[in-house]
């Protein structure tokens, strides 16, 4: 009771508080919405500029891929028979007896011993016909906004500069183009060598620098004295090499993988040397020397999400006995997976589209045939891409665009599968 009388009087004791401490709350509390105001608008700025950026570019592209072309043939369509049958009529039969009927012997021959024609389909057969009797040619493009808004405009400079050709709307991502390899013809050229080698290369990448990856993040935090000058002088270097030029890898793996290591990246020491290929520039080369390029992201990703990892996990598995290895296989790991797999994304788009490194490595700008190993030569997509930009004529152009969607349309589905496993991964931690 005395204790209580004594608290009573001394807080009794203390002196009213005065308005001048509260009279400029409002307004600092008013001046620091109005700040928080300011940076939200920003933050939207910022994001709607972003959004804008990205709608420009993709705009940029469809208006390439996409578009009215006006189109010469040598013959026309209506003209092509078989037996008093139209072109378009013709069944597999007509259309064997078509091309045997229209094209030289040897011609025929040189068909027959890539597929026989007897064994092609409807299909295939039709655009063989249209491809070598029809002959047609693309002879001037228009681009998807002047094709779409400005119709008359495109009509009527087709009519007055090319009276005799067809004018025809035209995706140039087909389904002939994504099944076709190279071809010195741009209107006959796809990208399936480049699809084929950007995913060999990319799984030589991810099979190479993933698993080093994450070994090297778990003994950097997990084993490795954070104290000593050895392991502070691999932590900046590996900072620094994240930040290293992508060219300069594409030059040590033309000293160490294409040239030092010649026997090894071209195959012969396991006696599968490519005959087209035997100087290392395979792709092998490329997906390891990719793997070197995005190897100090995964480092730095993988420590950030180990390091995010509760120490309360740890401690509570070696308190019922758990080994550091048993600690971290069934504790750190699948609680750091969903970060760690985050790094990976953002470190294969980078793979994916890079061009320098493999450019000095040796990737050639054309190849006919689909790579059949990790000691093929290859090509890849922003190879293609790099090698049509820089041809001057309207198609490659075209080409090119369509080119670019598949990349996209490629990166976006790599990711997508690594942002599924991520959140398969998240749920079940």
């Amino acid at each position: 009771m005395i204790g209580n009388h004594a608290s009573a009087d001394r807080n009794d004791d203390r002196p009213p508080p005065s308005l001048g401490a509260t009279e400029g709350f409002e307004p600092r509390v008013d001046a620091r919405r109005r700040r928080a105001d300011l940076w939200r608008q920003g933050f939207r700025a910022s994001t709607l500029v972003a959004i804008l950026v990205l709608a420009a570019l993709l705009m940029n592209v469809a208006n390439s891929a996409f578009g009215y072309t006006a189109v010469q043939v040598k013959r026309d369509p209506a003209t092509v028979l078989y037996q008093g049958v139209a072109l378009d009529q013709l069944d597999a039969a007509g259309l064997v007896g078509l091309l045997e009927s229209e094209l030289k012997p040897g011609v025929v021959r040189r068909l027959n011993g890539e597929a026989p024609l007897a064994s092609r389909s409807v299909r295939d057969l039709h655009a063989l016909a249209t491809e070598r009797i029809v002959q047609p040619k693309v002879v001037r493009t228009w681009s998807l906004l002047d094709s779409v808004f400005r119709r008359g405009a495109v009509g009527r400079a087709h009519a007055a500069e090319f009276p005799n050709t067809a004018l025809v709307f035209r995706s140039w991502l087909t389904a002939d183009f994504l099944l076709s390899p190279q071809d010195p013809d741009p209107e006959k050229s796809g990208v399936s060598t480049a699809i084929k080698g950007s995913l060999w290369m990319i799984l030589i990448t991810i099979l190479f620098a993933f698993p080093v990856g994450v070994g090297a993040a778990i003994y950097l935090e997990e084993y490795a004295d954070k104290r000593s000058r050895l392991n502070q002088l691999i932590q900046t270097n590996i900072n620094n090499l994240a930040g290293v030029p992508s060219i300069i890898y594409g030059m040590l793996g033309l000293a160490i993988l294409v040239r030092f290591l010649q026997p090894f990246t071209s195959g012969a020491v396991f006696g599968m040397a490519s005959g087209d290929s035997p100087s290392g520039r395979t792709i092998l080369s490329g997906g390891l020397t990719l793997g070197l390029l995005i190897l100090p992201v995964l480092i730095i990703n993988g420590q950030e999400a180990i390091r995010a990892v509760p120490q309360s996990l740890r401690q509570a598995s070696f308190g019922l006995g758990g080994t550091k290895w048993q600690t971290i296989w069934h504790h750190v790991l699948p609680g750091a997976l969903p970060g760690i797999l985050t790094g990976a994304i953002l470190a294969v788009s980078r793979a994916i589209g890079e061009t320098a490194p493999i450019l000095v490595i040796g990737a050639s700008t054309y190849v006919a045939l689909d790579p059949s190993g990790p000691f093929s030569k290859f090509t890849a997509l922003p190879i293609q891409i790099y090698q049509w930009t820089s041809r001057p004529q309207d198609v490659y152009r075209n080409i090119a665009a369509a080119a670019i969607l598949v990349l996209l349309i490629l990166l976006l589905t790599l990711n997508a599968s690594a942002v599924l496993l991520r959140q398969r991964y998240r749920a079940k931690g």
